[in-house]
């Protein structure tokens, strides 16, 4: 991880090249983190590898801050193979209008980690080739991982408890 010093070097010279991208640092535990403003998030990691070299996207993950606003957090962490570190790049969008764009076209790993995120917490990525459910069917309603969803679900029938679910048979 970039020292406090480091990751202030990293976000300035961003700030120079896309002077709205990053919103604040943050270095917590050793950790490096630059939060940027949605609308440049493809600009973003562009910039870090073809300029900084944070060549490898190892993962792109979903956070629900509920009940924070904006709720719901897009996580990109970049590895530099020849600093031998990493980054991490914080993207908070609200709830209502969930949309980031994608960056599946600049980093073909992001694919699936893209309809990951958007499948169990609702962030649409605008410009993904292919968005739609990885883990749960088409007709799903709702996104399991955000912290408002329903805890508890349909039954689960086991031998013990046939007799209390009538109509599981039909």
């Amino acid at each position: 991880m970039p020292d406090a010093t480091g990751l202030e070097l990293v976000a300035g010279g961003l700030r120079d090249a896309l002077p709205d991208a990053v919103l604040g640092t943050l270095h917590f535990r050793g950790k490096g983190t630059l939060l940027i403003d949605p609308k440049h998030v493809r600009a973003t990691l562009a910039h870090l590898r073809e300029h900084d070299g944070w060549t490898f996207l190892a993962s792109v993950h979903g956070v629900d801050y509920y009940p924070e606003e904006p709720r719901l957090g897009v996580h990109y962490e970049l590895l530099s193979m020849r600093r031998r570190d990493r980054l991490s790049l914080k993207v908070r969008v609200h709830s209502e209008h969930p949309h980031v764009e994608s960056v599946t076209p600049d980093w073909p790993t992001a694919d699936h980690q893209e309809r990951e995120v958007y499948d169990m917490f609702g962030v649409v990525f605008d410009g993904h080739p292919d968005l739609r459910r990885i883990l749960m069917p088409e007709d799903y309603q709702g996104h399991p991982q955000r912290r408002d969803f329903p805890i508890g679900g349909e039954p689960i029938l086991f031998t013990h408890n046939e007799s209390s679910n009538p109509g599981w048979t039909r």
